[in-house]
């Protein structure tokens, strides 16, 4: 599943961003487990091996494991075999096990991972494999993690790009019309605020625009406060505003239009009154389709990823584009598949890798967990048709597919260096906007604090 960024609507953990295309749901299903898949190479004696390491939830699991066996009933002269580690301790598992130089032929990847290793030469270098697999070009330009010219070191896993969610049934109960489905029609900050305050009610269903309403008893709040992550860098990006400049080389946050984008943000816990602080949201806030569910929030900001469970729970929702001040916009990002430098077998691999990111070959697609790398799958009606399908919200190509493609920018943590020991400046920080501290402060503080940290941009390179 596509793991979400560290610092998102629902203050999740630092790893989440630097994974937007793993799994955000680890149910923890148990140790590393090693799963051989049978099929066409199973047992010959000269059947290529490939091994395949990655994280997930259980349905993620079951999922890869298809698809793997899928891919050996194809391909007769390959083998592969799955490795499978919870997402909660799989970077420090790929750490030892890189130490011990046993890494797997393919593998998922966080950004900070991708690139620490890809700099120590233990990534296959994909840029000679272009000419040879022309499906290495036919890609989102954002999805590729380049790490010097002619250094491809990989793609993302999937797609990650962030919706706004919200509960269709409350919405008809409130009296307001669908969601905005273009970025022609999205939403402006204000419609945004206007709409969560109707939608938000105490114990005896008043709103917060009206007399006696009690912020002491909400039942049902209109939205959760996006004070981080891609939701809040949507909004910055969307106003003119940035985290850094262009190289990556100057602070950005602390310009007047970003610090009235977070203040507005803040606004909506502590002055309209329409989303929890992290007190009432809680420390272990259940997920976005749990609330939706519940009808504890009405719309939350999160990533395309949660369309899994909102349709497996049969959850009355619907998606639309992210509110908007000039521009709009939606953030996009993803963890890394990578191939180890390593492997015995590159060319093999190579085709393994192109395997399962492909939607004609992997269910999570239609089933709402990952959105596709490929350009095609947006650009072609009938492909986008193989992996939007019946089950999805009717509006989903107008309200995601399209503005993917032609609205989204890349999250931050994706193409700046040394983003780990950044984001634990940041994230702290930006949990005290949460808790209702002056935003000018906290922002402005910021600077001192990451400026010495930034190392520029990775390189980008048009194919």
């Amino acid at each position: 599943m596509t793991r979400p960024d560290p610092i998102g609507a629902r203050r999740l953990t630092r790893r989440g961003l630097l994974r937007t295309g793993g799994a955000a749901l680890a149910t923890g299903v148990g140790s590393s487990v090693l799963t051989g898949c049978g099929g066409g190479g199973a047992g010959s004696s000269d059947a290529v091996e490939l091994s395949f390491m990655y994280w997930g939830s259980a349905f993620e699991k079951k999922a890869i494991d298809s698809m793997l066996q899928k891919f050996d009933d194809s391909h007769d002269k390959i083998d592969a075999t799955a490795k499978f580690v919870p997402t909660s301790n799989y970077d420090t598992k790929m750490s030892s096990i890189v130490a011990a130089k046993t890494p797997p032929d393919v593998a998922y990847l966080s950004g900070s991972q991708l690139y620490d290793f890809a700099g120590k030469g233990l990534i296959l270098n994909l840029f000679p494999y272009l000419k040879k697999y022309p499906a290495l070009g036919d890609r989102l330009p954002s999805s590729y993690f380049w790490y010097g010219k002619d250094k491809l070191a990989a793609n993302q896993l999937a797609q990650g790009v962030q919706i706004l969610y919200y509960n269709s049934d409350l919405f008809g109960k409130a009296g307001l019309d669908p969601a905005p489905f273009t970025v022609d029609t999205a939403w402006s900050w204000d419609d945004f605020v206007e709409a969560a305050t109707k939608l938000t009610l105490d114990d005896q269903g008043r709103n917060p625009s009206q007399s006696g309403f009690d912020p002491k008893k909400v039942r049902q709040y209109g939205t959760i406060a996006p004070t981080g992550g891609s939701p809040l860098y949507a909004l910055l990006r969307s106003a003119g505003a940035d985290f850094i400049n262009d190289d990556g080389t100057k602070y950005a946050m602390d310009s007047a239009a970003a610090i009235t984008v977070i203040k507005n943000v803040q606004d909506l816990i502590y002055k309209h009154r329409v989303a929890p602080t992290p007190a009432q949201l809680g420390k272990n806030a259940p997920t976005t389709s749990v609330q939706l569910q519940t009808k504890r929030i009405a719309m939350i900001i999160d990533g395309n990823w949660q369309m899994l469970d909102l349709m497996e729970q049969k959850v009355p929702f619907g998606v639309a584009c992210l509110p908007k001040y000039d521009e709009p916009i939606t953030v996009t990002g993803g963890a890394a598949g990578a191939i180890f430098q390593g492997t015995k077998h590159p060319e093999q691999a190579v085709e393994l890798y192109l395997y399962y990111n492909d939607p004609a070959n992997v269910d999570l697609f239609s089933d709402g967990l990952w959105a596709p790398l490929q350009t095609k799958y947006y650009t072609d009606p009938k492909l986008v048709d193989t992996w939007v399908t019946d089950k999805y919200p009717a509006n989903f190509k107008t309200a995601v597919v399209e503005p993917t493609l032609k609205n989204g920018v890349i999250y931050w943590g994706q193409n700046l260096k040394n983003t780990e020991k950044i984001d634990q400046q940041v994230t702290p920080a930006t949990d005290q906007i949460g808790l209702g501290k002056d935003v000018a402060t906290v922002v402005k503080g910021l600077k001192g604090k990451v400026e010495p940290l930034l190392q520029g941009m990775w390189p980008t390179q048009e194919l």
